[in-house]
């Protein structure tokens, strides 16, 4: 009997970004850029107030602060603005952006479930690993390893020592400084690794702030880094009786990091992608712990709940809310950590 088809919506939703989505509806023109953000009135409720609705375009999802109250991914929005179900949405993308319906579904023997779905025959989701559709790769090989390294980077720049709080021995050991020339000149040069170890990409985080002709991060042509993990290369070297702690951020991974915690990886946004949960669905067990640990503002909220649900398919997850609106990661201290840490060993 042949396998029947089911529409893969990580898969969509990795393959179109809110931009596209904003220019199919001929919106895009509408918002202001600011940064790595997109700000404009609100198209769901037809509102008219320029900040109330943004689009981060790093990580791929949007906000109403109005009428709406709500935010999402590339196809909550469809659903919203077409009035449709998630499946009519994802198909609609399909027919819209040209993709490929072979890459878009995944096999009726594969986990199907919307995130947060209960496992078939009562079974605990938690009590074993789960297979998981292949990660969507935008129909694109693996990012490839570079072919050289920016080693002449001046490692005790300000941004790193004073601003973000590095001690030397973080900076070297991730590889991170100041680039004076290059695509990255008047960044901070921040490499990203593949599983394997290899630089497969540096990312450039601006020491001033963002503007619409300086945005803050850069990225290069190319490169996608829904397929990567920041940290996961080192992570994975870690006794597997830790709990492994996911962030969004590069700093927040570093600071994490630099106060003695090495299991801690960043998922580079406050989304997780289709390949980034096969990563880690590899790297884990039924008996892992995961500590989801996003920024505490609205993109953060939307997203560790969304990440918590697919990642419990496969192991134990908790996740941790700060007390303080807009608090990250990166400002925890030493005793802060370990207290969260250790309340799940």
């Amino acid at each position: 009997m042949p396998k029947s088809k089911f529409v893969d919506f990580k898969a969509v939703k990795a393959a179109i970004t809110m931009e596209q989505v904003l220019e199919h509806y001929g919106l895009l023109s509408k918002f202001k850029r600011s940064g790595d953000s997109l700000n404009g009135p609100c198209p769901i409720h037809k509102g008219n107030n320029p900040t109330q609705f943004r689009v981060s375009t790093t990580k791929n999802i949007w906000n109403c602060f109005s009428e709406c109250k709500h935010g999402g991914n590339t196809l909550d929005f469809i659903c919203k603005m077409e009035g449709v179900s998630i499946l009519a949405a994802a198909n609609k993308a399909i027919e819209w952006f040209h993709l490929d319906p072979e890459t878009m579904t995944a096999d009726s023997n594969q986990e199907a479930e919307e995130p947060g779905e209960p496992a078939k025959n009562g079974e605990d989701p938690k009590s074993k690993p789960v297979a998981s559709p292949a990660p969507a790769q935008d129909n694109a090989a693996p990012n490839k390893p570079l072919q050289f390294r920016l080693d002449k980077l001046e490692r005790q720049h300000p941004y790193l020592v004073t601003e973000r709080g590095l001690t030397l021995e973080t900076i070297v050991d991730f590889g991170v400084g100041f680039c004076a020339k290059g695509m990255m000149a008047g960044r901070i040069a921040i490499p990203i690794n593949n599983p394997e170890g290899k630089v497969v990409a540096y990312a450039g985080r601006s020491t001033v702030e963002p503007t619409d002709d300086n945005p803050k991060y850069k990225l290069p042509p190319g490169f996608r880094k829904s397929l990567e993990v920041f940290n996961l290369d080192r992570a994975i070297k870690e006794s597997t009786d830790k709990p492994l702690v996911i962030v969004e951020g590069f700093f927040d991974c570093m600071k994490i990091h630099q106060h003695g915690y090495r299991k801690v990886v960043a998922l580079m946004g406050s989304t997780l992608s289709a390949a980034q949960e096969e990563l880690i669905r590899r790297h884990t067990n039924g008996h892992s712990h995961i500590i989801v640990m996003l920024d505490e503002n609205e993109a953060g909220k939307a997203g560790r709940e969304d990440i918590a649900c697919r990642l419990s398919k496969f192991c134990f997850v908790k996740v941790h809310t700060f007390d303080t609106p807009d608090a990250e990661p990166e400002h925890l201290t030493d005793d802060e950590l370990a207290d969260i840490v250790e309340g799940v060993r």
